[in-house]
Order: C-alpha cells, then structure tokens, then sequence
C-alpha cells in the first residue's frame, strides 16, 4: 500500500488541494533527503520547522505515511501534556491515514496483537508514566531489536528537553524518551516545532541539537509574523495602547463590530482574546472590566453606544465578505447584547473551558499560561495584550500569539498592545525570518539572536557550561592569536592603508580576514564567522566596517588591543559589523612575531548565542 498517495486523497477528496501540494512537497523532500538515505543502524535526530499554527500536523502525517512507504514499521507520535490534546490528535490519526494500526495510551495489547503486520502508530501524552510504560512495552515486545523506531514529537521544545542539564542529572521526560529512542536497534526522531530556539542551542553530545533541519512554508492565506509586524513599520491591524483613553472599550467595540459584520454575513463564530497577567485574579479583574462595558453598551444602546460603534464599523475592510451596511451590523450587534449572547470565558488552572464553548458563537477569553501551545481559537479577530513580562522569552511569547493562523480576515484583525511589547514581537518576527533564512541558505551551524533583554528560552534547558552569549557593541579581541599565513592577510588587507581612516566593505570580506585567523578558547572564529553569516543569510550584500593599523607597537596581556582614537572611531557606528586589524610588530610579547590580530564589534543591542562542542 501508497500510504502517502492514499493521504494525499483523502486531503484532497476533502477539496484541500492546495495543502495536499503542499504536505506532498515536504513528504517529498525529507523523505529523499533523509529517510530515504537511513543507514538502519544509527539514531538520528532532525527538526521539521514551520509557522505557529500554519498547518504541521498535516506536515507530519505526510512524513509518517512517507517514512511507511520506505520501511519504517512503528511510529510513536507524541503530544504535550493535554489529555484533550492526545485524544483530539488520536481521532485525527484514526480519520486521517488509513492503513496503519492506531494505538493509543492503553492499547499495549492492540500493538502486541498487530506484531507489526500493518504499520503502527502509537500516539502518547509527554507524560512521564505514559512514557515509562512504553518504554517497557517497546522494549518488553523484542519488535524493535530488529526494527527502526520513527518518534514524531509534537511541540518538541515544550517539554522533551532536560531540564535538569546544569544540575549533571536527567528530567523524567527527557530520561524515558531517551530510552524509547534508544533501546530501538535505531531511530529517527523528528522534532516538530514553530519555536525551534531551545532546540538549535542544544549540544550536539547532548543527543538534542537536530542534524537536519527542514521549513515548510505556510500555504496563501495565513497570517504570520510578517502579517502582524512587518520590517520597518507598523502594520494596519495594530492599535497601541498609549493612544487609547479606555482601551477596554476600544477592543470591546472592535470584537462587537465584527461580530456584528460576522453574523450578517452568515458567520458563526467571532473570538476576542485577552492576555492580562498569569494571575488569576487579574483574570477576574479583566472579565468584571468587560462585564461593565458590556453594560455600558446596554445602557447606552442607541446614543453613544450606537456612534461609537459607527465610527469603528467604518475601519472595517473585511476580505473574506462584502461589508454589510451599518443597519444591518447594528442590528445583530443589538441582538447579540440584549440576548445576552456575548459570552465572557475565562481560561485558566481555576476554571476549564473546552474547545467546543468558543468554537462557535461571540466570545470574550480572559486567560494566562493556557492560551499557550495546541489552543487555536478560530474566528479571531480581536487581541489585547495587557502586559509584558520581566524577564521574556522569545519562544513562550511566540507560542501565546493565538492570533496566526488560517481562518482569519485581513481586513477585520486589530491586536491591542502597547508600543514596547510590540517592538519585542517584531524582534522575535525578524530572528524567526534569520533562522528561516538560514535553513533555506542551507546552512548547518544555525544561530539565534535577540535584543538584550530578551531571552531565547527558559535557561533551565541551556547547558551553561556550553552556551554563551556574544554582545552587540562590545569589542573582543583574541588573547593568543595565530595566523595560518600572514602573507594570505597582508594580500587581504594590502588595499587598505592610513590614507582613510576606515572603510566600508561587505561582510564576506571580514569572513575571508577571519579564515586566517586562529585562537584558543577565549576567541571563537567560528562564532563570530557564523554571526556574519547569520547577517549575510538575511541581506547578501550585507555591509561593515573595517579599520587596518600596522607596525603596532601593542604589548600583550594589557587588557586592551585598540588605541583610544580607533575605539573612538568605532564606537561611533553602533548599528554595523566593525573589524579592526592590528599588525603587530612583536616587540611587546606576541613571541617576538610580527601578527595580525583582529578585534571585533557587532551591532549594538543585539545579544547572539554562541553553542560550544568542545
């Protein structure tokens, strides 16, 4: 049997052809690229890589029906930590590929039955008890002394990593996953994420860090990142907050207005989400908010109620279905509220909310930590970000942007926040298209950078012996540099004398200087080298700075290599690459050699992470 083939049917007998395309595409491409070539004798580790709510479980089954066609006979798919989760992607398994046994947590005696006469796909909570008692199924069975194990981890930087790397033990997750992966006599693991930050600043001795990296792009209509926060400028759909007098009012009169214009066109559903702090009393607090404004829409129904909503049904530019007129919006809008049909939900450890209560209807949803990963809200249209957290983190703040996705009218998203919160967006959007851009470049050493004061991840998944962190704006020199050939450097940097004190020049320039350039632990070529690459990955012709000083007379071990005129010169370029070579003339140390030594400056503000092997 096709597995692939029968998937892409069933897709687009559905009339989704457009991502039948798209998930034959990536199939296609990982399984030719890396399934296809498996040794069966190795564990290999790979990342499929694609947009926050874009589409990646279909992404997935794709793979898994590919990997099926090339001999792979067990499948273990897992999920977080959501018994809701688990069971919604079970029956989507079991709706979606035919062919396959499908186990779930408790079906030990289904998968022992089969003995793997029809591929298996066994789909698991990351729960540590579920995960110990098929460690010992799997390897209890003796199927998988003879068989490659093929492990798809949904959401795979939420909970597999060890959080326990700086205290030299293993977290019980991360400890029975290795032993799946591991007892098999061999393995893929595919990690799945639309967040791969913790992933790429893993060690490769830590078993974690991918070898392959695959994107797959979002399909036509999906409003991402570069949707919501554009390059060098400030989308449409953005509201700050600053600018408001009464912000609540403000979202409440935007969700009302669309789902005003939602029912009249024949809508069903219209969500408005906010995301106040993880207290859940502030929760409460936000929901009594709404419940008031709601009654002041009631109070004020055919006043000022009524020429406020006009005013924003005037913004309205829907896409998706012809503008209706503002009687006919008014209408349902008054309807909904003197039905009382505007419902306020709050999400959150203290009060559950299943999906089926904001699948339909004109929704309001108050919540904290749990409009995080595997939560998709459709109809959304209105956001308010109420706060910014003290220490963020670019992956978790990613993961809470609900708004992405598929459903969603152009001309209908507002999202209200305040003007530093949305500056932090947009810098995760602008490493998020770095990283994308690298894999696409086909680059193997894929790094991450952000502003400082924004962090990556939580450290507790980060080995601190192994991860370090390079500023923007501070100049690093090596303490003990050799050169491989000065001859090679003196050819490099012969057009450029005393004549201009500094030049402009392409980066791949400055990569060329630093080939030849070696040093011990306290200066990482490679790292500075990959940092350049990650700026030629975004720009190609990407521009820096260099200033070229000989016959130096610089001692050794004084603490500083530049002269106080050329640390001067480039301090004052604080948003470009800056290089400076000293020739030395070795009569202060350096071993009585003549060397060039390089000191560095990367743009200010900016923090890149750095992963040692060594």
């Amino acid at each position: 049997m096709k597995y692939l083939k029968q998937y892409l049917k069933t897709i687009s007998d559905r009339g989704n052809i457009k991502l039948a395309e798209s998930i034959s595409k990536t199939a296609e491409d990982v399984g030719n690229q890396y399934i296809k070539t498996f040794s069966f004798s190795s564990h290999e580790i790979g990342l499929l890589f694609g947009n926050v709510q874009s589409g990646k479980t279909g992404q997935m089954f794709g793979i898994m029906c590919k990997a099926a066609d090339l001999g792979f006979p067990v499948f273990v798919l897992l999920t977080t930590d959501n018994v809701v989760l688990q069971q919604q992607t079970l029956d989507r398994v079991k709706s979606d590929l035919s062919g396959f046994c499908i186990c779930g947590e408790t079906d030990g005696g289904l998968f022992l039955e089969n003995s793997l006469i029809e591929p298996t796909i066994i789909v698991l909570k990351k729960n540590y008890r579920i995960l110990k008692l098929w460690a010992g199924i799997l390897n209890s069975t003796g199927f998988m002394k003879g068989n490659p194990l093929f492990i798809i981890d949904d959401e795979a930087d939420a909970a597999s990593l060890n959080t326990l790397i700086n205290k030299g033990k293993k977290s019980s997750i991360n400890r029975y996953l290795d032993m799946i992966k591991n007892e098999s006599s061999s393995s893929i693991y595919l990690q799945v994420t639309g967040t791969p930050q913790a992933l790429l600043l893993q060690t490769l001795a830590s078993g974690w860090h991918p070898y392959f990296t695959y994107y797959f792009q979002p399909g036509e209509a999906y409003l991402g990142g570069d949707f919501f926060f554009p390059k060098n400028q400030r989308a449409d759909c953005i509201s700050f907050l600053e600018d408001l007098d009464n912000p609540t009012r403000s979202v409440l009169l935007h969700h009302l207005a669309v789902a005003g214009q939602t029912a009249a066109s024949g809508g069903k559903v219209s969500n408005c989400l906010i995301h106040p702090s993880v207290r859940q009393n502030v929760h409460s607090k936000f929901a009594a908010d709404f419940e008031k404004e709601l009654s002041w829409c009631l109070d004020n129904l055919h006043g000022a109620f009524k020429e406020a909503l006009e005013k924003e049904y005037a913004s309205l530019k829907p896409e998706k279905s012809v503008k209706v007129s503002f009687n006919s919006l008014f209408a349902e809008t008054e309807k909904m509220l003197l039905n009382n049909s505007v419902k306020i939900l709050i999400m959150n450890g203290k009060n559950e909310v299943s999906s089926e209560e904001y699948a339909c209807g004109y929704n309001i949803v108050v919540g904290g930590n749990t409009l995080g990963r595997g939560v998709t809200f459709p109809g959304l249209h209105t956001i308010y970000y109420t706060r910014t957290s003290k220490k963020p983190q670019a992956d978790t703040m990613w993961q809470h942007s609900r708004m992405f996705g598929y459903d969603r009218d152009p001309g209908l998203m507002k999202v209200f926040i305040d003007e530093p919160l949305y500056k932090l967006f947009a810098d995760i959007n602008a490493t998020n298209n770095s990283i994308i851009s690298q894999v696409e470049n086909g680059g193997e050493r894929i790094r991450v950078y952000y502003p400082e004061g924004l962090n990556p991840t939580r450290a507790n998944v980060l080995n601190n012996k192994k991860v370090s962190m390079i500023s923007g704006g501070t100049n690093y020199y090596p303490f003990s540099p050799e050169n491989d050939s000065i001859d090679a450097l003196d050819s490099l940097l012969a057009p450029f004398d005393d004549k201009e004190p500094i030049y402009q020049v392409n980066l791949r320039l400055m990569q060329e200087i630093l080939k030849h350039i070696s040093s011990a632990d306290d200066f990482s070529v490679q790292a500075f080298s990959d940092v350049l690459n990650i700026m030629l990955s975004d720009k190609p012709t990407a521009q820096g700075y260099l200033i070229v000083r000989r016959n130096r007379d610089v001692a050794k071990g004084t603490g500083a290599l530049l002269s106080p005129n050329d640390w001067s010169l480039g301090a004052a370029y604080t948003e470009q690459t800056v290089l400076t070579m000293y020739k030395v003339t070795g009569n202060k140390g350096w071993d009585g050699r003549k060397l060039w030594i390089p000191n560095i400056k990367l743009p200010s503000g900016v923090v890149y992470y750095n992963v040692t092997e060594e």
